[in-house]
């Protein structure tokens, strides 16, 4: 009988067992300057006698056009440090479709500050951003 002799394959053929389980990369400040600037724009007082929110975007809506522009601007600001959470493109598409929404809804006179104050753009795409965020540190576990 002979023996037969094999080479040992070389070291990359192996998957390494010590290897680092993937990360993810979440800037808890920028998060939470997120939810301060979403907290100012939507939600930061209540209307006298009632428990209804309003931040700055329902206020700016009292001058048409210009105030709902001006808060168009700041949730631009809120969706592009959002982006930066290495976000998927539909759903920085779904955040500018709210914010989009609540310019042309709240430049409408009279009945667009109602809207504004109802319609809540800036909670709604963080509340998107945590979820993504959520969904993406479940998927790692």
């Amino acid at each position: 009988m002979t023996a037969t002799r094999t080479r040992p394959a070389p070291a990359s053929a192996y998957p390494r067992a010590t290897a680092a389980p993937p990360s993810i990369d979440i800037d808890f400040k920028r998060l939470e300057r997120l939810r301060w600037l979403t907290r100012l724009m939507d939600t930061r007082w209540r209307i006298p006698g009632t428990r209804i929110p309003v931040g700055l975007d329902g206020i700016a809506s009292i001058f048409p056009v210009v105030g709902d522009t001006a808060t168009a601007v700041v949730s631009a600001y809120i969706i592009l440090e959002a982006s930066r959470f290495d976000i998927p493109k539909s759903l920085v598409a779904r955040m500018v479709a709210n914010v989009v929404l609540d310019w042309a809804g709240g430049s409408v006179p009279v009945l667009g500050t109602i809207f504004d104050i109802a319609f809540k753009a800036n909670r709604m795409n963080l509340d998107l951003l945590h979820k993504h965020l959520e969904d993406r540190l479940a998927g790692l576990a």
